[in-house]
C-alpha cells in the first residue's frame, strides 16, 4: 500500500441478541448490559413474544429464561432448533435452577449454553462474546 492510500475499513453489523425473561428487572438488566457492550438488544417477557420476534427478525443469540409463562424456556429451545430456518441460533439458558440435573436438561433441549442467575454482570458480556466468536459473529 502506498503512504497515501488509505484501506477501507470494513465493519461488520453489531450482533443481534434477544433476551428473554418474565421478570422486568432482569429483563432491563440484562438488556442494557448488553447494549452497552455495544450489541443490538431484543426483548421479550415471554416464549410467545420471544417465537414471535425470533419469526420477524432471527437474532444471532438468544439469552433465555427456562422458567417462562406460557412456552417455557425449554420447549422454546426444542422448537427453534428443530426448525432448520432457526436452528443454527445460539441459545443460552438463563436460570436460577442451578442443579446438574437442570443443566443437563437444558443441553438435552438444544441450549449451546447454560448461565445462573443472580447474572454475573462482569462475566456475562466476555461469555456472550465468547459464544459468538465461536460462530463467526463479531459485534463489530
Amino acid at each position: 500500500m502506498k503512504p497515501n492510500e488509505t484501506q477501507a475499513h470494513i465493519t461488520k453489523p453489531a450482533a443481534t441478541i434477544l433476551v428473554v425473561d418474565d421478570n422486568p428487572i432482569n429483563l432491563k438488566l440484562v438488556a442494557d448490559l448488553l447494549a452497552f457492550e455495544g450489541y443490538r438488544v431484543l426483548k421479550a417477557e415471554d416464549g410467545e413474544q420471544a417465537a414471535a420476534s425470533v419469526e420477524a427478525e432471527p437474532p444471532d443469540l438468544i439469552l433465555l429464561d427456562v422458567d417462562l409463562p406460557g412456552i417455557d424456556g425449554l420447549t422454546l429451545t426444542r422448537r427453534l432448533k428443530g426448525d432448520v430456518r432457526t436452528g443454527d441460533i445460539i441459545i443460552v439458558a438463563l436460570t436460577a435452577f442451578a442443579m446438574k440435573a437442570d443443566r443437563q436438561r437444558a443441553m438435552a433441549a438444544g441450549c449451546d449454553a447454560y448461565v445462573t442467575k443472580p447474572i454475573d454482570t462482569r462475566g456475562l458480556p466476555g461469555q456472550v462474546a465468547q459464544l459468538l466468536q465461536r460462530r463467526g459473529i463479531g459485534k463489530n
